[in-house]
């Protein structure tokens, strides 16, 4: 019954419209600064705990030891095995989850409010006291390396990683997020534990609750929980530059299907004109069937399935990204169309009637995220980790809004670098060779 209930109070602990989502900053008498949202509708609570760093701190050759060691998170802590430690989160009807990032990673709670106290305590002792025995390290040790060894294979994962080693060259940006087969192998134990301690520190940390909970129960559960953990951690990654000119590479890879990816030096995420450039990136390629890249080179030419642009303002580094998968014959000409479509933009911008279908579908979209307690505290730690104030969730839709066509059409002049794109793409593509 208790299993049921989790699952109820999952699917239906809402808070109804972000327009009224009461966010409370408290700080605890540990000094841990935290966003709640309090909803007593459901005794169910959510809790996200998120640590700048994440991949990023791993030594070159001990690529992979972040991503292992959250995996291993699971496995058991002081002398519980995965299998007590399992039963025992079950019997509590509680649920965890450990993420891995380049930038970041995070710690998911959801909890019911009767057994909450029980929960914290289970959850502390897997950040804790993580047992990371010899058994549990073995077995997922393999697992990570399967899933290193299978994409090795993978068109996406192989662009993805030499467009990478073109752009961020000497950067931890560079390296793959779960490792490589040599660096995998080679992790020991002593790795992990090296990992463990660096990743989870409260000067990289950020807090968010979001159920039945009061700001006065809140603090001492937070404490208790969070308190011991290492006042700093090691240093951050540097700020690095996007350093592919442009051009085109090309992998030899034995596969009807040609990926490509592209990228380019994009916009950081507190630039005054992020959210111009938001909504100009919506228009070009991120909006689905409605963005021109879409029209241009699936609709209208049948030259792929899926084509899409995006902005990354990664802590670290922005770019101005993409990606397309075409048959070998048609990779060329679909290229070209992206490259036409991005010169086309930067020059004559975007029209009225796109920018007014642009808000109207991100100001729709934006309350829907916010629509669980796990999504929702989720979001608020993401908020804090890229700096925003408190009053975002009411106040970002009338900063879409007030973005002008002017605005949106200044900025495509200088973000959007047609000769600059950096295109690598992976397959036996007919009338493409690498330009250096």
């Amino acid at each position: 019954m208790r299993i049921i209930l989790a699952l109820i109070a999952w699917a239906f602990c809402t808070v109804s419209a972000v327009a009224e989502t009461d966010i409370q900053e408290i700080t605890t008498k540990g000094g841990i600064k935290v966003w709640l949202v309090e909803e007593h509708s459901i005794p169910f609570i959510a809790l996200e705990v998120s640590f700048k760093g994440g991949a990023s701190l791993d030594a070159p050759e001990k690529a992979g030891a972040t991503y292992l060691m959250t995996g291993l998170l699971e496995e058991g802590s002081d002398d519980m095995d995965a299998t007590a430690f399992s039963k025992a989160a079950e019997e509590l009807a509680a649920s965890f989850g450990y993420d891995a990032g380049r930038d970041s990673v995070s710690i998911s709670a959801q909890v019911l409010t009767e057994n909450r106290d029980q929960a914290l305590a289970l959850l502390k002792q897997a950040l804790m006291e993580p047992s990371f025995d010899a058994i549990a390290f073995d077995r997922v040790k393999k697992q990570v390396l399967s899933i290193v060894r299978s994409s090795e294979t993978d068109p996406g994962d192989i662009a993805g990683r030499t467009i990478r080693a073109l752009a961020y060259p000497n950067h931890p940006y560079s390296q793959p997020l779960e490792g490589t087969p040599e660096t995998v192998a080679s992790l020991t134990v002593d790795d992990i534990r090296t990992a463990h301690k660096g990743a989870f520190a409260k000067d990289r940390m950020f807090v968010s609750v979001v159920g039945d909970i009061t700001a006065a129960e809140l603090g001492p559960l937070l404490d208790e929980l969070l308190g011991e953990l290492s006042e700093t951690g090691p240093a951050l990654p540097q700020k690095t530059e996007f350093a592919a000119s442009g051009g085109l590479s090309v992998v030899d890879f034995d596969t009807p299907q040609a990926v490509a990816v592209w990228a380019h030096a994009g916009i950081d995420r507190d630039d005054p004109e992020f959210f111009a450039a938001y909504l100009l990136n919506h228009i070009l390629g991120g909006s689905g069937f409605t963005a021109r890249l879409t029209q241009e080179v699936r609709e209208k030419r049948g030259l792929t399935y899926g084509v899409y642009s995006y902005l990354a303002p990664y802590d670290y580094v922005s770019i101005v990204g993409g990606s397309v998968s075409s048959s070998n014959d048609r990779i060329k000409t679909a290229i070209e169309v992206i490259q036409e479509e991005w010169r086309k933009m930067a020059e004559n911008g975007v029209t009225e009637a796109e920018l007014i279908a642009a808000k109207k579908y991100l100001t729709g979209a934006y309350p829907l995220r916010f629509d669980g307690n796990g999504r929702i505290a989720g979001l608020l730690v993401g908020m804090q980790m890229q700096g925003y104030p408190i009053d975002y969730p009411k106040t970002r839709n009338d900063k879409v809004n007030a973005v002008t066509l002017e605005e949106v059409n200044s900025v495509a002049k200088w973000l959007l670098k047609p000769d600059a794109m950096r295109f690598v793409v992976v397959g036996k593509p007919e009338g493409l060779v690498s330009t250096d």
